[in-house]
């Protein structure tokens, strides 16, 4: 920002990732420096600070510090608290997602009515969801050339191990469908009922309570 004279910004993403506290987790080390630090720049963001002092002579601009999450509820209070954040609330209606999954397919050939087709097929989905249906095509398709060209077992010799004169394998990316997209979406709403049916989660965090 100083030497170009571009306005900037630092962005945390997911910072309840990293810092949010979910049942008996210990805080580490490293969680209390970013936190500490995170909270003096919210309390003092042009002061220097040299330990336990500060210098009154020295100023510095920082620039505006951005960070998203999914649960708050599980970061340090203090540092969220009013006059160190300030919180910004988003729950994106039908529209916003039709808009963000349209640009997510854009590249793909699928129409703005094919996505909404795709959204309104399984409602109440987050957008993670319809970025897993496109992965899960390739995934397939992946599988599918692995298999034709001599399987997992030849798939080091064919890749790493080939004659100087012989061409690596060629994958041609698939072509995105309405109902690869589909197919791929009830498949994964299969596991998602599967997970919900064994409680899965409730396995793995037992420390959580009800």
């Amino acid at each position: 920002m100083s030497s170009h004279g571009k306005m900037s910004c630092l962005m945390i993403n997911d910072i309840d990732a990293g810092l949010g506290r979910f049942g008996n987790t210990q805080m580490t080390v490293n969680n209390q420096i970013v936190v500490g630090t995170l909270m003096n720049l919210s309390d003092n963001p042009t002061r220097v600070s040299i330990g336990q002092d500060w210098r009154e002579s020295d100023i510095t601009n920082r620039v505006p510090i951005i960070v998203t999450g999914n649960d708050f509820s599980t970061i340090y209070a203090p540092l969220i608290r009013d006059g160190r954040m300030e919180k910004f609330y988003w729950q994106p209606n039908r529209e916003d997602i039709v808009n963000i999954v349209n640009r997510m397919y854009e590249k793909d050939g699928i129409s703005r009515d094919e996505v909404t087709r795709i959204v309104d097929t399984f409602p109440n989905q987050a957008l993670d969801f319809f970025g897993a249906l496109r992965s899960r095509t390739y995934d397939r398709s992946i599988s599918k050339w692995i298999d034709d060209i001599g399987g997992v077992a030849n798939l080091g010799s064919k890749l790493l191990k080939r004659k100087k004169d012989e061409k690596l394998p060629v994958y041609v990316p698939p072509k995105q469908t309405v109902e690869a997209l589909l197919e791929s979406g009830y498949s994964l709403i299969k596991e998602q009922q599967l997970i919900m049916e064994t409680k899965l989660s409730k396995e793995y965090m037992k420390n959580i309570d009800d």
